[in-house]
């Protein structure tokens, strides 16, 4: 049965992830909840590094126009996930290592392979992170750098479409893939007015933290297997085929 799904990721990967739910037989709608803003001519710190960790795509897209890529393209590169890892390897790394979907996934990986004597990490990042990994390394002994190349604006409204959709049970599910992505849907639900008459509505959720910040608004979640985005569309085909 075709499900009528709310994609809130960014730009540019709302359009992406879209026209997958299309490919799926879904209906997908479009309320992308964060903004990226790039920030430009902040430096990599990359002096004396030995590998660079990236947990967003949007922090690749920030590294393919900086003016140190080819200096960061020499390093190994831990990637949060395998998404992460293939536009890692589009960009031009050749060394990547691909962690299991999580920031907190990449630590053993990280002390597994690297040794704090050999030179920094460097967490090429936002602003807000959803895995604080500094504390965690700086303990492993490790020297810790995090450029911030872009940050995130959360939406301060939803579409009047969307509300509608929403209060109607028009919109029976929406995917949230990250701690802040579900943090705004829930706060924005609440201010529309529109948490009560969307009761029915299944949030389909990269991960517990990320279910975590709906469950609290009393929405209904539903936890991919694994924390990659083709695990929560299958999640949310089994769904669909039992309605």
């Amino acid at each position: 049965m075709t499900m009528r799904v709310l994609v809130t990721r960014p730009e540019f990967d709302a359009t992406r992830e879209a026209e997958a739910l299309a490919a799926h037989g879904h209906d997908p709608v479009l309320a992308p909840l964060l903004a990226i803003e790039f920030l430009p001519g902040v430096p990599l710190d990359l002096a004396g590094a030995q590998a660079l960790i990236v947990t967003s795509r949007n922090a690749l897209r920030a590294l393919a126009a900086h003016e140190e890529l080819q200096q960061a393209l020499r390093l190994p590169l831990f990637a949060v996930g395998e998404a992460t890892a293939r536009a890692a390897r589009q960009l031009g790394f050749t060394e990547v290592t691909i962690g299991p979907g999580t920031g907190a996934g990449l630590v053993p990986l990280i002390r597994r392979e690297l040794h704090p004597e050999k030179g920094a990490l460097v967490h090429v990042a936002a602003e807000a992170v959803a895995y604080d990994l500094k504390p965690v390394l700086e303990e492993e002994g490790f020297t810790f750098r995090r450029p911030v190349l872009y940050r995130s604006h959360p939406a301060s409204t939803l579409p009047d479409d969307i509300v509608a959709g929403l209060a109607s049970g028009e919109i029976s599910g929406v995917i949230l893939l990250s701690p802040r992505t579900a943090k705004t849907f829930a706060a924005l639900a609440e201010r529309h007015g529109v948490l009560t008459q969307a009761k029915g509505l299944v949030c389909y959720c990269l991960s517990q933290a990320v279910a975590e910040a709906v469950t609290q608004a009393g929405l209904a979640v539903r936890v991919a297997a694994h924390p990659r985005e083709e695990d929560v569309l299958a999640l949310l085909d089994s769904d669909a085929s039992s309605l």
